[in-house]
Order: C-alpha cells, then structure tokens, then sequence
C-alpha cells in the first residue's frame, strides 16, 4: 500500500445535517474511558476536512496517546460481500492507530468472517481484554445492538463504522453518505442507457440485503433517481430481487429474473462484487461491450476492469483512507476521555429504530468511469495500474490514458 504525499487528494466532505445545528450534548459521548478533564487550549485540534492520503492528521492528534488508557479495537464484518475489508480498511486502520500514536499491543484489528457469533465474542473477548473504544461495523443490525450493550454496560464507548447499527447505543457513526452513493448509482445508470443507446430500457433493479442499512439508503437514492422513468412509462421496471451481498447469490436472483424475462436489458446493482459474476454470465450469453448497462460500487480491480471494457457503466468509489483516520481520530478522542471538537463531526444519521440523531463524519463518495479511473482511484494508489492494466486490459488501459 502506498501511502506516500505524491498522491495525496482532497476528498471533500459531505454533511447530512450540519453540526452546527446540532446541541452541544449531541456531539459529545455519552460514556469516556477517562475522566480526565484537560483545559480546552491544550486539547489538539483537527476538522472533518483534514485527512487526506498522508495521513498527516493522526500525526496532529498524536499527544492523545498519551491521554488515553487500553487499546482500540475494530471489528470488520466479513471477507465476501466487499474486498476493500481486507485489502483497505485493515491495513488503513492500522496505519491510522500507528500513526495516531498508539503503541502495536493497544492495536487490534479484526474480521467477523461473516458471523454474528464471532463478532460478538470478539467484542466481549476484546472489552475482557482491556479495549476502552471499539470501532465496530456490524454485520447487521441484531449482533451490532447486542454488541453496543453489552460495551455499554462496561463504559465502553463504540463507533459505527461505516453501517449504522438501528437500535443500538453507539457514540458516533463514521461512514459516506449513502443516500448519496444511491444517487450516484442512478445517476450512473441513467447516463449510461443514454450513452450506450439501450432502446426501450427493461431494466432490472438489484438491492443489497436487506439487514443492511445502508442498502436501504443506497436504495433511497437509486429509486429517487429511477422513479420518473418508471412512472413515466420511458422505462420498465422489471424485476426487484429481494437483495443480498453474496455474489453466487446475486448471481442466482439476475439467472432467474433473466430466465423469467429475456428482454432485461439494463441492471441496477449496488456493487462491484455482486455485478461481477453476473457481468460474466452475459458475456457468456454473447453480449457485447457498451449495449447492457451495469452498475456498480467499491471501485474493486474486476469491477474496473469492467469499467473499462463496457461492461459497467462505472462504480462508485469511496476513498476508504479518509473514513479509517475519521474513526481513529473520534476514538483517539474518546480514549483520552476528551470531547471531539466539533469542527470534525460534520452531521448527523438518523437511527430510525430509536428516533436518535447520531453525531456523525460522512464523507463525499465519487462516481468513477473509463475517463476518470486515472484521475481518481489510481491517482490515490486504491489499484495499482499494473494491475487494472494487465494483459486483455492493456488495450483499454492506453484507450483511456491510464498508466
């Protein structure tokens, strides 16, 4: 992973509800590992515009370490439903702790493998294990809401991470503003049916699973998008499959509905890993580049590859270094029993089980096609284009001035 200052970016942030508008208890955590009160000049100050791919941020709130007592401990969900688990958000928070001053034994970095049992003994055996913070995305909201008691009755305070657990008791939600990636996708699909001149669209509409919210939210923001084209008879909506984000799975809903309905000539799919298999069952079928839009999202290397074949209209990129120093720097502040300055949580995210705004950084995701892959996901290092450019791509790759 390169890290280096010669591919530094701004991402900029977007709120849903600005801070600003929040009361001053909203922002502060409601339970701290420490009772220390430090005066408000010696406190390090960061804001939610500040991480960027040097990761020279943590190194401005480093003198927290010291503040703090116990480890920080994050939990991610599985290996399947995206690689950017293993492959970015691992080792990008790990290098955010590192450089955020902690020490490598107050350091741990786990993955649920998909199970709800796992991830809840792993929070009890981490919070046995003397975690003051844990930075948790559940793998759905059942094991998150226990997984937040349980922290809770031990003054542990947790972050979500990247899904927001409905009915639970976390401090803080880190993520991208979701409603906005949907948005994305439908903008996506919409450009890219005019751009690849699909006659009489018959478009089949694909979910993530339904214990996830933030496949709801992504499905907010697509069906907004969609819904005039559907009412408006210019488009048919075909098929909606009750969702998932196993991929032989997604597989099965598309061979089904496509089995059920030959004319589908367009599909709506949340991400890359899901569109992957199905991409490949239509080239299996005979379709061509550039005449059946897919959608996608997480900018994984086979969902850029289709990128910039034609076969995926684009994906939607989320540069997952900016969210991992966003949850370190909130849990280097509640380590250290010290409010976050409200310059670094820039909204809130409603939980619609318990009616609670959650403080909250979201973070602007971009929508990434042939023509800004270099200016975006290689420019940042998130693939390599040594990569996304071997063998059959190579021809795309100098197509599309990528290098």
């Amino acid at each position: 992973m390169d890290f280096s200052a010669k591919r530094r970016r701004r991402i900029a942030l977007t709120s849903v509800v600005a801070c600003a508008a929040l009361a001053a208890a909203a922002c502060s955590s409601s339970s701290s590992p420490s009772s220390s009160t430090p005066t408000s000049s010696s406190v390090p100050k960061i804001s939610y515009s500040s991480f960027n791919l040097s990761f020279s941020a943590m190194t401005k709130i480093k003198s927290l370490a010291a503040r703090g007592k116990g480890n920080v401990a994050a939990i991610l969900p599985d290996t399947v439903s995206s690689t950017r688990y293993v492959e970015f958000d691992a080792p990008y928070l790990k290098k955010s702790m590192e450089d955020a001053g902690l020490k490598p034994s107050q350091i741990v970095i786990q993955n649920a493998l998909g199970s709800d049992a796992t991830e809840y003994a792993d929070a009890q055996a981490d919070i046995t294990k003397g975690a003051s913070v844990l930075i948790m995305d559940g793998l759905d909201s059942g094991v998150g809401a226990k997984i937040e008691s349980y922290a809770k009755s031990h003054g542990v305070p947790v972050i979500d991470y990247d899904r927001l657990t409905l009915g639970g008791s976390r401090q803080y939600y880190v993520s991208f503003n979701n409603v906005h990636v949907g948005t994305l996708l439908g903008d996506g699909l919409v450009s890219c049916i005019a751009a690849w001149h699909v006659a009489k669209p018959q478009v089949m509409v694909m979910h993530g699973a339904p214990t996830d919210n933030n496949a709801t939210l992504f499905a907010q923001g697509y069906d907004a998008v969609l819904a005039p084209y559907f009412s408006s008879k210019k488009w048919v909506d075909v098929a909606n499959p009750a969702g998932t984000w196993t991929p032989d799975v997604a597989l099965s809903e598309f061979e089904a509905a496509y089995t059920a309905h030959p004319n589908i000539n367009a599909v709506l799919m949340p991400n890359d890993e899901n569109g992957a298999p199905i991409i490949h069952y239509l080239q299996t079928r005979g379709i061509k580049a550039n005449t059946f839009p897919v959608t996608g999202q997480d900018a994984t290397l086979t969902g850029l590859q289709n990128v910039i074949s034609g076969y995926q209209c684009g994906t939607v990129y989320k540069p997952i270094y900016l969210e991992a120093q966003a949850a370190v720097a909130l849990a280097m502040y509640l380590r250290a029993g010290i409010k976050p300055p409200s310059a670094l949580v820039n909204g809130t995210a409603k939980d619609v089980n318990t009616g609670v705004s959650v403080p909250s950084i979201l973070l602007t995701p971009e929508w990434v096609t042939p023509s800004t892959v270099q200016s975006t996901v290689i420019k940042d290092g998130f693939v390599p284009a040594s990569q996304l450019c071997a063998g059959k791509f190579a021809a795309d790759c100098t197509k599309y001035g990528i290098s």
